[in-house]
This record gives C-alpha cells, structure tokens and sequence, in this order.
C-alpha cells in the first residue's frame, strides 16, 4: 500500500496566511477582520476562513469585539511574560536531553550539526534581509529540531500551543527590538554546545535565550509607548 502525505487542510493554509500577515504587521492590532474580505483576498470560501478565525481566537490571536465580529488583539505582555517562562523551562529540559544524545552518539551529533547548520544559514539570511517571517519560521524550525533530538516526543506537543502564541511575540521582538543578530549569535552557540554534549551549558544558555527574549519584548514596547504621541 502506497504511503499516504498529509497535506496541509485549506483551514490551516489559511490560518498561516493570517498569522503570517499578524507577524509581518500587514494586519495590525485591533485591525477588524471582516471573514469575506479574507476569503475574497486568499480565493477560498468562507467555511475554511471561519474554521481559521475559531483557531485563531483559540490561540489568542483575535479576539471578540461584540458583534461586529473579531479584531486582532493587541499583545498581552503579562500573557507573553507566562508562555515565555513555560518555553524556557520546555527549552531547557530538551536542550540538555538532545545535548546528551549528541554525547552518546556521533551520528546524532554529525545530523544535528548538519540541519541545524543548515537552519542557522538560512536564519542569518533572513536577518540580512529583513524578512521577518522567515525569522521566525527558521527560529521556531531550529527549536523544533532541537525537540526532535531530545528523544522525549512529547516536548514539541506540550511545546506546541505556547509556540502559537509565541510566533506573534516573536516577530514583535524582531520588528521593535534590536536583537536579531544576537539572537542567532545565542542559536549558534546553543547548537554548538548541544553538538558537543555540554548538557549544562546547552541548558543554560536556551533558557537565558528565551528570558532575553522576553525582556527585549518587553523594553522594546516600553519604549514604543514613550515615544508615541498622547
């Protein structure tokens, strides 16, 4: 029997479509989103659309505005503060674990070493060109990775809906922040220190990697607001 590729559904084509569009600021905060604009622009129906906006609210992305429908919502620091913390200890837990798979064996090591090499390229691409989308789709890639390495696959799963959330505060960081670079810099040198088994230190420098980023988050929107006019 022929082995079956699961193809992505029309909903959740369309759920990236607008995550992707949140992410690159082309849909702002409170933006309204009228359901037959968004079929009429992406050539689908409405149903998948509909299906999308349920996901999205789910993942709050949305949110209700009475009965005039949905609006994108604007970024909950404190809710982003709770996910980031979630992550960083999900992070950490799986970057020691991949970090001893790579000391117990050189094949693990020499794959890890060649995706996640391949990642970090195409991440620094993405920062030369501006291309905030991409940075987050290959930041969330080089993670995932490290997930699959760890040898516990139940980490990406209950990593999972936080990482929904997250995309959204992500590319903030990257769009307000001044951390891009850096941030690859840190990916680089968790890489580096899960390749060669250090366990400890893969572990501590993923943890303050995410921390970082929710600090960074969290100055760069302080500082947006002093320099917006009352």
């Amino acid at each position: 029997m022929k082995t079956l590729r699961p193809q992505p559904s029309m909903t959740d084509q369309v759920y990236e479509a607008i995550v992707e569009e949140i992410c690159n600021g082309e849909i702002t905060p409170g933006e309204h989103l009228v359901q037959e604009q968004l079929a009429e622009k992406l050539g689908v129906s409405r149903q998948p659309v509909q299906q999308a906006m349920s996901m999205l609210k789910a993942d709050g992305l949305v949110e209700q505005i009475g009965r005039r429908g949905l609006q994108v919502a604007p970024l909950d620091l404190d809710k982003m503060q709770h996910h980031y913390d979630i992550r960083a200890a999900l992070d950490g837990l799986a970057a020691r674990s991949a970090a001893q798979q790579a000391k117990k064996s050189s094949t693990t090591a020499q794959a890890l070493a060649h995706r996640g090499g391949d990642i970090l390229k195409r991440g620094e691409t993405a920062v030369a060109r501006g291309a905030v989308g991409e940075q987050v789709r290959h930041d969330v890639a080089l993670h995932t990775l490290i997930y699959e390495f760890s040898g516990n696959p139940l980490l990406a799963k209950t990593a999972e809906p936080h990482w929904r959330f997250l995309r959204r505060a992500m590319s903030e960081v990257l769009r307000y922040g001044e951390l891009p670079k850096e941030i690859w810099r840190q990916h680089r040198d968790i890489l580096d220190a899960i390749i060669a088994g250090d366990a400890d230190t893969a572990e501590r420098l993923i943890v303050a990697h995410d921390l970082d980023a929710a600090k960074a988050l969290s100055s760069a929107f302080a500082s947006k607001s002093q320099a917006a006019p009352s």
